[in-house]
């Protein structure tokens, strides 16, 4: 069976007079179970709960036509205090008038202090009826505001998830590209497995602009066609080997993050060294968490460390903030073994 969402203004008016029928019942049984209870009496009570209906669907309208719900509190409690007040009063006079001409001997029990109870206790309960209604446009901004806040913090992350990733196109293309024209004639079947690598890192670019994460499979076949591009320039000087936690593989993981930090491995550690090295990856799982652990020859200085420039550190803390929040971590530094060492922690789904 389908059920419809009611409207702002049906839930308005169930609870409006599901409110004041229920102020009328609770009189009426207090009431009848008085010893003396007269015609008049439930003629004013009926008579109190309409024109309460009545008052504060009108104060209702006041609220919206003159947006008195934009108001600071400053501004809006002495307004809101005055028209409950008018509203009391009005409500008193009118009661007692009817009263007096249904039953004109009811008017002995009509005094100054009767009156001005009777005058109070209408006006409190107004009172009562706008802090309600206001609490609870109150606390429904406040939801909408909060919600308006994730989808606004949302678009800022998918904008600077897609600004980080803009930067991540492979700045090797142009020497692979050159690699391969200088293969084709000394070795035409390796020159086209070079350009099926290059397709496929090409091909993986273009797939990550759809998305924020990836297998981690995936990234390290991407990563091997880069490697192996990059043995054709940098020939016996580059070596590479991959350890991959076979439960690890379909985990995912934010796409070109590992790529670009071998990539400044390359850069920055063995196109520096003229004897070369060997670039090594490894996961493994642990303790809730995938460690992703990077080496290449090579040092980085203290500075570069604390600045965290030149290394890509900046940008893939950025991602993993982004992705993870607090629980992803990201470190690199110095081995005694004179290689530089980066770990990527990253917290695995429930």
């Amino acid at each position: 069976m389908k059920i419809k969402k009611l409207s702002r203004n049906k839930v308005y008016w169930i609870l409006q007079i599901s409110g004041w029928g229920t102020y009328f019942v609770l009189n009426y049984l207090f009431l009848t179970s008085m010893k003396e209870f007269k015609l008049y009496q439930l003629v004013n009570m009926v008579l109190f709960s309409l024109l309460g209906l009545i008052f504060t669907h009108l104060f209702r309208k006041i609220i919206h036509k003159y947006k008195w719900k934009n108001l600071l509190i400053q501004s809006l409690f002495p307004k809101v205090v005055l028209s409950n007040i008018i509203q009391g009063v009005s409500l008193v006079l009118i009661v007692i008038a009817v009263d007096l001409l249904i039953a004109p001997e009811s008017a002995k029990k009509y005094n100054l202090v009767t009156i001005a109870f009777f005058t109070l206790n209408s006006t409190i309960l107004f009172f009562m009826w706008a802090l309600v209604y206001f609490a609870v446009h109150f606390f429904e901004n406040y939801k909408k505001a909060e919600i308006e806040a994730l989808i606004f913090e949302s678009a800022v992350k998918d904008f600077e998830l897609k600004s980080l990733k803009s930067q991540l196109n492979p700045h090797f293309i142009f020497n692979a590209m050159n690699s391969i024209r200088a293969l084709i004639e000394e070795n035409p079947q390796r020159a086209k497995e070079a350009v099926t690598k290059l397709s496929n890192i090409m091909r993986y670019t273009l797939k990550i602009e759809r998305t924020e994460i990836v297998p981690l499979s995936e990234e390290i076949e991407t990563i091997k066609d880069y490697l192996d591009l990059e043995k054709i320039r940098f020939e016996e000087r580059l070596d590479y080997e991959i350890n991959i936690d076979k439960k690890s593989e379909r985990i995912e993981i934010p796409p070109m993050m590992i790529q670009t930090l071998v990539e400044n491995g390359i850069k920055h550690g063995i196109s520096k060294i003229t004897s070369g090295g060997k670039i090594k990856i490894e996961t493994k799982i642990f303790n809730g968490f995938m460690f992703i652990d990077i080496f290449n020859p090579g040092r980085i200085d203290e500075f570069s460390l604390r600045n965290s420039k030149g290394f890509g550190v900046s940008n893939t803390k950025q991602r993993l903030n982004l992705i993870y929040g607090d629980k992803a971590n990201f470190k690199i530094q110095n081995t005694e073994e004179n290689l530089v060492h980066t770990q990527l922690k990253i917290p695995l789904g429930e």
